[in-house]
């Protein structure tokens, strides 16, 4: 399992807002500058679907992150299972004038954990910034 982390200082009711609004998500789910994620759809309860479609800004790479709930506890824990039967989850830990986000997933067979940690952890810290600035 492979996990990442960030503090945001924000109530819980916006931060738990901007991670499950596709408005919000389609502002803050990419890695790089040259990624975006043009399109994203939620159902947010269990046995719901999301899907976030992250494209290069140059359309020359794609990929539809997509799976199915598993367990939602509002404003605490968000379980998923991804197409491709991977794992994860996301914990939020209130603390009044700030969250702690913590992120657990299980790593594909084709990238390095490396690579896939600071991948999740650049799209969490866009996150942070994102629901600070607004």
């Amino acid at each position: 399992m492979i996990s990442v982390e960030v503090v945001i200082k924000a109530p819980i009711e916006k931060v738990w807002d901007f991670w499950i609004t596709p408005k919000h998500i389609q502002n803050w789910n990419m890695a790089f500058d040259n990624w975006h994620t043009p399109y994203a759809e939620n159902d947010l309860k269990e046995k719901g679907r999301f899907k976030y479609v992250m494209i290069s800004k140059d359309k020359t790479k794609s990929f539809d992150f997509e799976g199915i709930y598993t367990k939602v506890e509002n404003f605490q824990l968000i379980e998923y299972k991804l197409s491709d039967n991977r794992i994860g989850s996301i914990r939020f830990e209130d603390f009044g004038d700030h969250v702690k986000l913590t992120e657990y997933f299980e790593s594909n067979k084709t990238d390095s954990e490396n690579m896939q940690k600071q991948w999740c952890q650049d799209v969490i810290n866009n996150f942070k910034e994102y629901t600070e600035k607004f």
